[in-house]
């Protein structure tokens, strides 16, 4: 059985109870009501017994008009009051006989009913003036006939006067009142049935929304809410926490979709890393074979192809020895080893690779600008080497004589070193993958001193590790890689006068001011 149907059946239940109280209540009231007023009727039609003045006698059965008779002892019925039309009467003695002609009541039609009476009443009670009554129902005499309210009132003297009211009009009234109640309950139930099926679909409204969500869940729509988040309802308040459960389960599935997205990246970044070494070690591989091959085939008895030989195998072990070092400064930058970090003064360290950059290189003219010292947290050695590698890329993709200006500053709490040279420049479809592992760009940028492509990616890999980030400045002329790491806590400049001072006698510097 369904939830709804519950609630309905749920409903109806207590509205049947409701209404059966309801019922019961208003049935009982207005029957005592009615009895009470029948009681009061008769109780009102009789004076005091022990009141003299008295007379009249009873009516003549055979006579509706109460054509009064002469009792045999006329005393003996002076306190008989005149009754009221349709009440039935009969006076007993103490010994319970009957002593006077009976006074029928008619019923409707002209047909006259009385009560089947027992023939000794008991039970009396006595009121204040010592007349003692009783109240009670009796049937009636009549086949099918209505039940009597009887009054008996009985004389200091032993005589009893039985006045009796048809309970005909009362029970055709309460018969009537539990017709129109049974009527009404079920009108009021087929109603109550209507209205709480409807009630019940506009309050499970929420739980279809519920429902409706979650097949849409299943089919893979993870970006599906339930309607209704509020805390005033209960429903309400289970759609906030159904929602919150598919954030949570939305958030774990792109969180798994990330980490797939980033395995197959490192698993093809892998391969072609894999590839890519493999590449460029079996060039340097196959010359030092080709050494080895030429030196047993003779070399090794002639002066001049012997040096050849030698000259050779350390040149292209020599580049082996630099790919394997690069390699395995990559690996530890991927493997996220902790650094030693130091306060490292950016200016310095500049101007020490700038010094080391024009002795390696002087065809190549670098200018190094600063305003003012800046102060990072970093590893003094693999900043430095960020700084050779970079001024070592404009060596091996720009010709002779191009100019190179180094430049360090503050931008928006980041320190910034630009490496900007005058060359040929970068293409875009360059500059989105230039500092990818073993990228090497377009043959005008080509490298002159077989390098292996792996200088611009360790730059990334350690500024990375740094915690900050490098990339490609729009420049009209050549290319600029700027370098942004975080400034050490407390930094401030001590003036640009002692930066340059500082800085002076590690190469040439300009001071910009």
């Amino acid at each position: 059985m369904s939830l709804r149907t519950r609630l309905v059946l749920a409903v109806t239940a207590v509205a049947l109870v409701a209404l059966l109280v309801a019922g019961v209540a208003t049935y009982s009231s207005l029957r005592s009501f009615l009895y009470s007023r029948i009681d009061q009727s008769l109780t009102q039609t009789v004076p005091p017994l022990n009141s003299p003045g008295f007379s009249g006698g009873f009516g003549n059965p055979a006579s509706p008009g109460g054509t009064p008779t002469t009792p045999t002892d006329p005393n003996r019925f002076r306190y008989v009051s005149t009754h009221a039309p349709g009440t039935y009467v009969e006076v007993r003695s103490a010994s319970g006989a009957v002593v006077g002609p009976t006074v029928p009541a008619y019923q409707r039609g002209g047909e006259h009913a009385s009560p089947a009476l027992p023939k000794t009443i008991t039970g009396f009670t006595k009121d204040a003036q010592g007349q003692s009554s009783l109240l009670f129902t009796a049937p009636s005499a009549q086949a099918g006939g209505a039940p009597f309210r009887v009054l008996a009132v009985q004389r200091l003297d032993g005589d009893t006067l039985i006045l009796g009211i048809s309970l005909a009009d009362t029970n055709s009234t309460l018969h009537r009142l539990l017709l129109i109640e049974i009527a009404v309950a079920l009108g009021a139930l087929l109603t109550a049935a209507l209205v709480g099926w409807w009630l019940v679909q506009v309050g499970l409204r929420p739980l279809r929304d519920v429902e409706d969500t979650a097949e849409a869940i299943a089919e893979g729509k993870l970006t599906e809410r339930v309607p209704g988040d509020n805390e005033r309802t209960e429903v309400g308040r289970l759609a906030r926490t159904v929602n919150l459960m598919l954030n949570r389960i939305e958030s774990a599935f792109a969180q798994r979709d990330r980490t797939e997205h980033e395995l197959r990246r490192s698993e093809e970044r892998l391969r072609r890393f894999v590839a890519d070494a493999s590449h460029e070690l079996r060039t340097p591989v196959a010359a030092v074979s080709a050494y080895a091959e030429l030196f047993e085939r003779g070399a090794s008895t002639r002066p001049e192809d012997l040096h050849r030989v030698v000259t050779g195998i350390r040149t292209e072990t020599d580049r082996m020895s630099r790919l394997v070092s690069d390699l395995l400064l990559l690996a530890r930058l991927d493997e996220g080893r902790p650094m030693e970090l130091t306060r490292v003064e950016l200016v310095s360290l500049a101007a020490e690779s700038v010094q080391t950059a024009e002795a390696v290189g002087p065809q190549w003219p670098v200018t190094l600008r600063a305003e003012r010292p800046v102060e990072v947290l970093a590893d003094a050695s693999q900043l430095r080497q960020v700084l050779d590698n970079l001024l070592g890329n404009v060596r091996s993709h720009t010709p002779q004589g191009t100019a190179t200006i180094v430049s360090v500053d503050e931008e928006e709490g980041d320190a910034v070193v630009r490496v900007a040279d005058q060359g040929p420049g970068i293409s875009d479809e360059d500059r989105a993958r230039i500092f990818e592992r073993f990228y090497r760009a377009d043959p005008s940028r080509s490298r002159s001193n077989g390098g292996s492509g792996l200088g611009l990616s360790i730059v990334a890999a350690l500024v990375k590790a740094h915690g900050g980030r490098v990339g490609l400045d729009d420049a009209d002329v050549g290319t600029t890689i700027a370098v942004h790491l975080p400034l050490a806590d407390g930094s401030d400049g001590r003036g640009g006068d002692e930066a340059v001072a500082d800085a002076a006698h590690l190469g040439p510097v300009e001071a910009n001011r």
